[in-house]
């Protein structure tokens, strides 16, 4: 598919650029995984998102999901450009229990993931938490605030998080807090691939 049919003016895809990097957020239904991939991708987004009907009713609990009336039925992809060579590519995989078997498609060839979690719905979480656990891949996990609730502190507790698995507040709608979920995850990644120091014989 050419880039220009989606780019927006003056984001083409550099000529030069050779490397590419997959990050895959995930989540529970309704977090905001497609909001998250609009707000800090320099291309106008790939959306798989359709208008819920009356035959999603029993399937998809939009009971605790106000304001919710379309879902992403496949997934969701954006994309960053780092520099002249690097390109970073973002997918949002679908949150409904019936898509899961998407995402080990989806974990693959990625870097890392980004676990947005809802402090409402927090169990929610723990199927991604525990699928990027099983693959062995690296994660974050970012609490979209739809509004007061509990402090990290707390949240880790809930969520069994390890002290080393990064946990974080973001905005899935302001383009910088995403930045700074993804920075987070890079730094993550770094951490866990640096050389370790060489002990100095006697």
């Amino acid at each position: 598919m050419d880039s220009a049919t989606f780019d927006e003016p003056g984001t083409s895809l550099p000529a030069t650029a050779s490397d590419a990097f997959k990050i895959v957020i995930v989540g529970g239904f309704g977090v905001g995984k497609t909001t998250m991939v609009g707000a800090v991708s320099e291309i106008r987004p790939l959306s798989t998102e359709e208008i819920m009907t009356q035959a999603a009713a029993g399937i998809d609990d939009v009971s605790r999901v106000t304001g919710k009336r379309s879902t992403t039925v496949a997934f969701d992809f954006g994309r960053i450009t780092l520099d002249a060579h690097r390109v970073l590519y973002l997918f949002g995989a679908p949150g409904q229990q019936r898509f899961w078997f998407l995402w080990d498609q989806l974990f693959s060839g990625s870097l890392g993931a980004v676990v947005l979690a809802d402090t409402r719905r927090l169990e929610d979480s723990w199927y991604s938490i525990d699928r990027l656990e099983a693959h062995r891949a690296p994660f974050v996990v970012a609490v979209n605030r739809f509004g007061p609730g509990p402090g990290l502190d707390r949240i880790r507790d809930a969520l069994t998080l390890p002290a080393e698995v990064p946990l974080l507040d973001c905005d899935a709608r302001d383009r910088e807090s995403c930045k700074n979920v993804l920075i987070t995850l890079v730094r993550h990644l770094l951490c866990l691939h640096a050389p370790s120091p060489r002990k100095s014989t006697p």
